[in-house]
């Protein structure tokens, strides 16, 4: 055997295994890791915090967080009921199609892949930068912020390309190592008292506090904080009894990620004082650092040397996230691929059972979303990180809100799951919760962007757009097919 034949062996996908992810690869902590991951805690804490509470309800903030949480738990039953019924790598789409037909799931499946593609060209943006600006300070070079994303990109390609089980753990250190800081600052906080007002409990979590000034702006960043956990219904696939593991980790990862940011904004106000929170947050902002308002308060409670560590964290914060979305978007392509929506070839998986070519695909879209940017030479956090997030928010509410409705179609029909409130009632609930998140994302997107207005109309246009195409795409590939 020659060696090119060699190569050619050692990158081909085993025909026995083409199509089929390794089964019984992830428990409960796997598939949580991966949601955490998505959802980038330090990232969420000191970029949306410091706006929610500057320009949202000030110290009412964490009450936010609370009420995105409840709403996301609402339509966490729905989606539970619907994945014990439905397992596949394409999660939304599939269960979308199901309830409301394959046309609008193959229009939700082009959103979906959108989102995740975008949200993770908008972590490439801010990454860059970051990973640019720790090189100047660290080691006195002076590295493109697109460079870094780059061979980002390689190192993610090859981590997907290794298998689900070796993602899970470099998740796992990343998100223990974000999560420990973040944590033990609260709690420590917390067992001293609080700050220079105390707990301030009612100051925080009243009913008058939580709908002091803009409530529904506090919210909206409290919902954008929270979305990827969905990715527990994707690696149902790969999932250890996956009828038991996904639930498990679905409202694990809800209750957890509700908790954590209700917690760690809750401390963090705490810190500087209920009457003295939003201004802190507001100079932070004026300054053109957000993240000094969580920073500083963490650094007070345990030394300077917090601020060198925490812009790595934050660094590997970003990592674990793009991380986490390589892995959802690649699963889509190879799920779609598999369904006949996209060339086949896409359905391969390599040696370790991973969607080695979709992944190669994802990877390729990636760059083909930065590259622009870099090479109009745009700021990647005012624009390609802004952008990229706000429309990804969008996005996914949207898929939510389609999921919910979907749930009561599809169990109204098939009579599979008869329990009112897990098929009925808390979907319904749900998609009136997530219905008001949209408009509250709909009329408050330039402050979402932080663009101009021109700029917000035409990024939200991208969403039913999409959808159309998606609708059309699907149309067409069964007309030549039929």
């Amino acid at each position: 055997m020659d060696s090119q034949t060699a190569v050619r062996n050692q990158t081909a996908p085993d025909a026995s295994t083409a199509g089929k992810l390794k089964p019984n690869s992830l428990g409960v902590l796997g598939i949580l890791f991966f949601v955490l991951s998505a959802q980038a805690p330090l990232t969420g804490v000191a970029g949306a915090v410091p706006i929610a509470v500057a320009i949202g309800n000030g110290a009412g903030a964490p009450a936010a967080y609370l009420a995105a949480g409840l709403i996301i738990l609402l339509f966490s039953v729905g989606f539970v009921a619907m994945g014990r019924h439905v397992v596949d790598a394409g999660a939304f789409y599939r269960y979308i199609g199901k309830g409301l037909g394959r046309s609008l799931g193959n229009g939700s499946a082009a959103i979906a892949l959108f989102a995740y593609c975008a949200i993770q060209a908008a972590m490439y943006g801010l990454y860059g930068a970051t990973v640019s600006g720790l090189l100047a300070h660290y080691a006195g070079v002076d590295v493109p912020w697109w460079v870094c994303a780059l061979v980002t990109m390689a190192i993610v390609q090859v981590l997907g390309a290794l298998g689900i089980e070796m993602g899970a753990k470099v998740l796992a250190v990343f998100v223990l190592a974000e999560f420990s800081v973040l944590a033990a600052f609260a709690v420590v906080t917390f067992v001293k008292g609080g700050g220079p007002e105390g707990l301030g409990l009612a100051d925080t979590f009243s009913p008058g506090a939580a709908l002091d000034g803009a409530p529904g702006v506090a919210l909206m960043f409290a919902v954008a904080s929270m979305i990827g956990f969905e990715a527990t219904a994707i690696y149902g696939e790969e999932a250890r009894e996956p009828r038991k593991t996904v639930p498990r980790a679905t409202y694990l990862a809800v209750a957890l990620v509700t908790g954590f940011f209700a917690f760690a904004s809750w401390m963090l106000i705490s810190s500087y004082g209920a009457l003295k929170a939003g201004a802190a947050a507001g100079q932070a902002l004026e300054g053109g650092d957000s993240t000094a308002f969580v920073f500083a308060p963490i650094a007070a409670q345990f030394g300077t040397w917090v601020n060198d560590v925490l812009p790595i964290l934050l660094a590997t914060s970003l990592f674990a996230g793009i991380l986490a979305f390589h892995n959802s978007a690649n699963r889509y392509l190879f799920s779609l691929s598999r369904e006949g929506l996209l060339p086949r070839r896409l359905s391969a998986v390599n040696r370790r059972h991973s969607p080695g070519v979709a992944g190669f695909a994802q990877t390729t879209i990636a760059a083909l979303l930065v590259i622009p940017f870099a090479l109009a030479d745009k700021d990647p956090v005012v624009t390609l990180f802004s952008w990229g997030s706000g429309v990804a928010v969008l996005a996914i509410m949207l898929l939510y809100f389609l999921t919910s409705v979907s749930v009561v179609a599809f169990f109204r029909r098939e009579r599979l799951d008869t329990r009112p409130w897990n098929t009925l009632i808390a979907p319904v609930l749900g998609a009136l919760g997530i219905a008001g998140a949209i408009w509250l994302i709909v009329e408050n997107f330039t402050t979402l962007i932080g663009g101009e207005r021109s700029t917000a109309v035409w990024l939200q246009l991208t969403v039913p757009a999409v959808l159309v195409l998606g609708v059309a795409a699907g149309r067409l590939t069964r007309t030549g097919r039929s």
